[in-house]
């Protein structure tokens, strides 16, 4: 066998595979953008819960609401962050294929947001209690 011909066998899988990967429609709901999108949720709602935890840091519930809700934002920001990279690590390194890369960036950043959020409420219910 000669090289030219092992190298253009070796070309010939990786091409389909490419071809493959951005047959996918733009619109079409795959495994990777929806881990993406339940990533981002969670990140939005550790965002929420942690931002009404800072605004009433003891609500009608009891006086524990505070750390309750800060505790909430904080497991829901690392949950949805833990999910966005592992959504990165597996998307397959391309934007528009249908991995969820974009989706598991997005989770990523919404995530640290939550943690930060939800830490800042903890530390001021600490502080008030």
């Amino acid at each position: 066998m000669s090289v030219q011909h092992l190298l253009a066998t070796a070309a010939v899988p990786a091409a389909a595979q490419v071809a493959a990967q951005q047959a996918v429609s733009s619109y079409a709901l795959t495994s990777g953008r929806l881990w993406g999108f339940v990533a981002i949720a969670l990140a939005l709602i550790g965002i929420a819960v942690g931002g009404l935890a800072l605004a009433r840091p003891a609500s009608r519930i009891g006086t524990d609401a505070g750390q309750l809700g800060a505790a909430l934002a904080l497991a829901a920001g690392m949950l949805g962050a833990v999910i966005g990279v592992l959504v990165v690590a597996t998307s397959g390194g391309q934007l528009g294929t249908g991995g969820g890369l974009a989706g598991g960036v997005v989770a990523i950043a919404l995530g640290l947001a939550g943690i930060a959020v939800g830490g800042l409420a903890l530390a001021r219910s600490r502080r008030t209690s």
